[in-house]
């Protein structure tokens, strides 16, 4: 591929989040579920024995009860993280100009990533960056985002170049928009948790960074809402299986914090688009846990999701990238 090659091309971004079933039918989680579960970079067990144990067992068992959680928050739009992830791209496509267009692609589900990536090379795009929608990087996660393009690549030949946004967990526009939302619902809260999705502890053990990308946003997020240490928590979210997690327990450590303090404040800023884990287990759930024992407020703050903070930053993002692939110029 020429350097004149590319500097003719339009430039293209993609959207990657993780994505979602196609309808909160039991039929379309159990699919969802199946790809998601079935990739070698979230669940690194034994491939036959982890094959049986999801087909045979967790299937079948959590398709109709995850499907009741999806209906619990699905919208007149259909998914709110698909729909909050087009928005995303339709306002940042706004900022951005012609020169570079804009697309969306689920790691798993639909629209994928592979199609993502199809709409921009078919559109004459032979630069393509990868923005993942997981501001710390988990090998669990943007690793198998990476994964997947490399695949795509490999099918597609030579043709595009692609390159991933490097994670942003401390990025002073990403932590300002961060700051803006929890500004927005601050009254009077006398205490923080910033609760993130967990994470098995053994993948950290073995050298994924994902918890100490973590603890560096909180601590970003803490300076820029000037914090005092003793102001705020950090907490994990979301388990899953027997095995050892990231703690604290946000599922815990929030309603016992509520017993103490008037009003908690809950921000997850590992979700930069709202979806089943923050509007079903945060914004539904963790209430009526606080409620039942006994304890005060709680306020959930929403995700980025448009905030116009945000969508300038992931603008930020883009142009924090080498030239040839941030403003439409070949790469050196």
């Amino acid at each position: 591929m020429s350097e004149e090659t590319l500097s003719e091309s339009p430039a293209g971004v993609l959207l990657v989040n993780l994505g979602s079933p196609d309808a909160p039918t039991p039929a379309a989680v159990r699919r969802f579920l199946d790809e998601f579960l079935g990739d070698p970079a979230v669940v690194d067990r034994n491939p036959l024995l982890w094959w049986l144990v999801r087909k045979l067992i967790i299937l079948p068992r959590r398709g109709r009860s995850s499907a009741e959680l999806y209906r619990s928050v699905w919208t007149p739009e259909g998914s709110p993280l698909i729909h909050g992830t087009l928005e995303q791209a339709r306002l940042l496509a706004s900022r951005l100009g012609a020169e570079r267009r804009v697309a969306v692609g689920m790691r798993y589900g639909t629209p994928s990533l592979a199609a993502g990536l199809d709409e921009l090379a078919d559109a004459g795009c032979r630069r393509v960056l990868l923005l993942p929608m997981f501001p710390q990087y988990s090998a669990t996660t943007t690793g198998s985002i990476e994964t997947e393009a490399r695949r795509w690549l490999a099918r597609r030949g030579g043709d595009v170049q692609l390159q991933v946004v490097p994670p942003y967990y401390e990025d002073p526009g990403y932590v300002r928009a961060l700051a803006a939302v929890v500004r927005s619902c601050d009254r009077g809260v006398e205490h923080y948790v910033f609760s993130f999705h967990g994470l098995p502890v053994r993948y950290v053990e073995a050298g994924d960074p994902y918890r100490d990308h973590c603890e560096a946003t909180a601590r970003a997020l803490a300076r820029e809402l000037g914090l005092a240490d003793d102001a705020w928590d950090l907490a994990y979210q979301s388990r899953f299986g027997p095995e050892r997690w990231l703690e604290p327990d946000t599922a815990e450590l929030v309603p016992a914090l509520s017993r103490t303090k008037s009003r908690v404040l809950v921000t997850c800023p590992g979700f930069p688009t709202d979806c089943l884990e923050t509007l079903e287990e945060i914004a539904l759930r963790l209430p009526k846990a606080c409620a039942a024992a006994g304890g005060g407020e709680l306020v959930v703050a929403p995700c980025l999701n448009a905030h116009p903070a945000w969508i300038e930053a992931l603008e930020g993002l883009l142009d924090n990238q080498p030239a040839g692939l941030a403003s439409g110029r070949s790469t050196p």
